[in-house]
């Protein structure tokens, strides 16, 4: 997150507002296409997840092997269709024409490389399965990172967005390694037996069928937006919209961090029938909402002198709004990620899947017709819409999996709307006004976690931690 707030000036300058138009657009595709793996990637983190819950680890290489080989057929099935579809793509963006050719060659390579991302996606659904996060997070922050580092070290010597995506394409490739090393690492087995296995076949394709939907259909209301506003608009008008929603999506990492953990952790506890579900729901709930809602109210309160300050007056003007939206969008959509782990645990990717597939026709048309009337804040506002209708429903369908959780899915879905009516408060009034609002909600929300949101347990737990710190500081 600090990278990309860094590099983004430098490169806006650098490249220009329309060559770094484009140069989003090839970041979201480079995003989007973990979609190909048809849903596997999440499908073995699963079924690795249950076996290692139901201490049935003998076939675990068997099972790895023949994901990975469906994921590498998938990725390269979507290769040949991703090229097939680089040029009419090109062609329905408002590109300028001196741009066209070089945006063209850019989604070609970004084509090239699915496969070494579906790939990717499955090596890491392993290491999640097996809880090897700490590995994981030396792989995955260097190569976030490099999405922002590997175009500012080409930028010195060329404007061209070709070496650039071409830097970024290496980047991947190291990933993909450093990701096999580390399965190898975990699981020395992979090497002494690489063997197919019918069965995993059906269960990947059965569970990963409906991650499909959602992958395909949940990539698309997030990102769809910037191609509506480079079709209907400019792509500059894409550059002033995409600079703030990538800094407020950029808090996603947060919740991500947590449901990569959360997902794995909640499978075994449902395969084993065990009590601990609720306890790691709860407390999920209450750890994430403490680490994201002084972070976007800050960013609610402050966000045109933010702006501002970081990218311009032309920036402030034209993005305040959109940041504003957008992150009050983040919060809500963050905090869903829980149910939203529920429900795939529990094996009921098909309800994800509807669920997405009924909000899509309603987001498509409210992009249409508020961008239209309202340019990138009306675009801006049916995004954070949608959001909160997918809340509310993952929020129902969460009761129906799993009953036993719904005290847990009321208290987070009341603290999720306190939660809208406070960063509302955090827009009104001035600089100094909402510097003070701040800094009493979130006092406030301090205080009610301690006093009324927290267990003896967790108090005991936190003082223990803190103690230890201080001791080894006087040290």
């Amino acid at each position: 997150m600090l990278i990309g707030v860094a590099a983004l000036p430098p490169l806006v300058k650098g490249l220009g507002i329309d060559r770094f138009g484009v140069l989003s657009l090839a970041w979201i595709i480079v995003g989007y296409f973990s979609f190909f793996d048809f849903g596997a990637g999440r499908a073995l983190t699963k079924i690795v997840a249950d076996k290692v819950g139901n201490e049935e680890q003998r076939n675990l290489p068997a099972t790895v092997w023949t994901s990975l080989f469906l994921m590498a057929g998938f990725g390269t099935i979507g290769a040949a269709v991703a090229l097939m579809c680089c040029s009419p793509l090109a062609r329905a963006l408002k590109i300028p024409v001196g741009l066209q050719r070089e945006s063209l060659i850019v989604f070609r390579l970004l084509a090239v490389s699915i496969p070494i991302v579906t790939v990717s996606s499955g090596l890491r659904g392993v290491l999640e399965a097996k809880q090897r996060f700490s590995v994981l997070t030396l792989i995955r922050v260097p190569s976030s990172a490099f999405s922002f580092i590997g175009p500012l070290l080409v930028l010195p010597f060329s404007k061209s967005l070709v070496p650039m995506v071409f830097v970024l394409m290496l980047g991947r490739l190291a990933g993909l390694v450093a990701h096999f090393v580390a399965c190898v690492r975990e699981m020395p087995s992979l090497l002494k037996s690489c063997v197919l296995d019918r069965s995993t076949i059906r269960d990947v394709i059965k569970f990963g069928g409906w991650m499909t939907v959602s992958n395909i259909v949940g990539p698309i209301m997030t990102y769809l937006d910037r191609f509506f506003i480079g079709a209907m608009l400019s792509v500059s008008a894409v550059s002033y919209y995409t600079a703030p929603f990538d800094m407020a999506t950029r808090l996603l990492l947060i919740p991500a961090s947590l449901t990569g953990v959360l997902f794995p952790a909640l499978s075994m506890s449902l395969a084993r029938g065990s009590e601990r579900t609720a306890i790691l729901l709860g407390r999920s709930e209450k750890y994430l909402y403490c680490a994201l809602f002084p972070l976007v109210l800050m960013l609610v309160a402050f966000s045109p002198e933010g702006l501002r300050l970081w990218l311009g007056q032309s920036f402030a003007a034209n993005g305040a709004g959109v940041l504003r939206w957008i992150v009050a969008g983040v919060f809500v959509n963050s905090l869903a990620q829980i149910p939203f782990s529920l429900i795939q645990s529990a094996g009921k990717p098909e309800i994800t899947a509807r669920l997405h597939l009924m909000e899509l026709p309603i987001y498509l048309g409210a992009v249409w017709v508020l961008t239209s009337h309202f340019g990138i804040e009306g675009t801006a506002i049916a995004w954070t819409g949608r959001t909160i209708l997918d809340a509310v429903l993952l929020f129902s369908m969460a009761h129906h999996v799993w009953p036993r959780g719904t005290g847990v899915m009321f208290k987070l879905g009341t603290a999720i709307a306190a939660g809208l009516f406070a960063l509302y408060l955090s827009t009104l009034g001035s600089l100094f006004v909402r510097a003070a609002v701040v800094m009493l909600l979130v006092l406030g929300l301090g205080l009610s976690i301690w006093f009324f949101g927290s267990t003896d347990t967790e108090r005991n737990m936190l003082m223990t931690a803190l103690n230890l710190r201080t001791q080894a500081n006087k040290h």
